[in-house]
């Protein structure tokens, strides 16, 4: 993906911290602590949903497909930074850095196009249940995931190709934890407005796109719920929905912020800030939000780690 003839920087100093350089230990120990707890409770998830039958549905599979994704989200950028903080200097080369920002962006993507299949999902399960079965069914299921993680490696890929043509001329400090695609074209010594331009096309179109199926989905979910007689039987059918909707807020806040903007960020501190809460802190509890607080989960994995009487 690079073109040495316009690329003069060889490779990438990940400026990372600076300000908080007396707590690297701390710094090292809180990132490793929360990337093995993510990776453990998205291992936990797939391999419950994957040996409980009862969990081969619809609305599980796409929660696993979310925990496999989620995992990769956080591998992308978080076991660099720890060898970062161990080392005191990140150094990643330039080709490394393309492909740390089109897996980053991509997945990113994905995720958001899998949200909203996710709330196609509970519409259909809560507004046409007697239909839901025949509608959803496997071989569909299939390809919107498929869809999903294709498409958001696709909605990243031009932008890419565009960045991997750009000229960086030094200086090669880049302020931030990971190859994040403002503070990287602050460091390109050619035009980049096309490409912030596109970019920011990309980002609004996948984001309105995925957001718009995501609202109208549960638009109709609430005018249904409202309609069910009884308060208890509201709250339960609500509650199937109640922390994809968490997880959707969460998640498109910080994305927003992030990228559906027409220029490169210049506050890289906040930058930094809100790339932690959607990068390293989101992947963390959205398991917890997700599926360990799900009952059927918490049954089902308590029926699979339940040591069977020897009698």
């Amino acid at each position: 993906m690079s073109n040495p003839n316009n690329t003069w920087v060889a490779e990438f100093i990940l400026l990372g911290f600076p300000e908080l350089h007396h707590l690297q230990g701390l710094l090292f120990g809180s990132f490793l602590t929360i990337y093995v707890m993510t990776v453990l409770e998205n291992l936990v998830i797939v391999g419950t949903i994957r040996a409980s039958h009862q969990l081969h549905t619809p609305m599980y599979f796409f929660l696993a497909n979310l925990s496999v994704l989620e995992t990769f989200y956080t591998t992308v950028t978080v076991p660099k930074l720890l060898v970062s903080l161990l080392a005191g200097v990140g150094i990643i080369s330039f080709s490394g850095c393309l492909t740390q920002l089109f897996l980053f962006l991509s997945l990113g993507s994905s995720e958001c196009f899998l949200l909203s299949t996710m709330a196609c999902d509970r519409y259909l399960a809560i507004c046409h249940p007697l239909r839901y079965p025949a509608l959803m069914g496997w071989r569909l299921c299939l390809y919107l995931a498929l869809s999903a993680w294709l498409g958001g490696f696709l909605a990243s890929f031009v932008s890419i190709t565009l960045i991997s043509h750009l000229r960086f001329c030094g200086p090669n400090v880049l302020n931030h934890f990971f190859c994040d695609i403002s503070p990287l074209l602050q460091l390109s010594c050619s035009d980049t407005t096309t490409i912030e331009t596109l970019d920011f096309v990309a980002a609004l179109a996948v984001l309105a796109t995925s957001l718009l199926v995501t609202v109208v989905s549960y638009a109709h979910i609430l005018a249904t719920v409202l309609r069910i007689p009884g308060r208890g039987s509201r709250q339960k059918a609500f509650s199937t929905c109640a922390s994809h909707l968490v997880v959707v807020v969460i998640f498109y806040t910080t994305t927003i912020f992030m990228y559906a903007r027409p220029h490169a960020i210049s506050s890289f501190n906040l930058n930094k800030l809100v790339s932690v809460v959607y990068s390293v802190v989101t992947p963390l509890l959205n398991p917890i939000i997700y599926c360990l607080r799900n009952r059927d989960i918490r049954e089902a994995l308590t029926k699979l780690l339940q040591v069977p009487d020897p009698s």
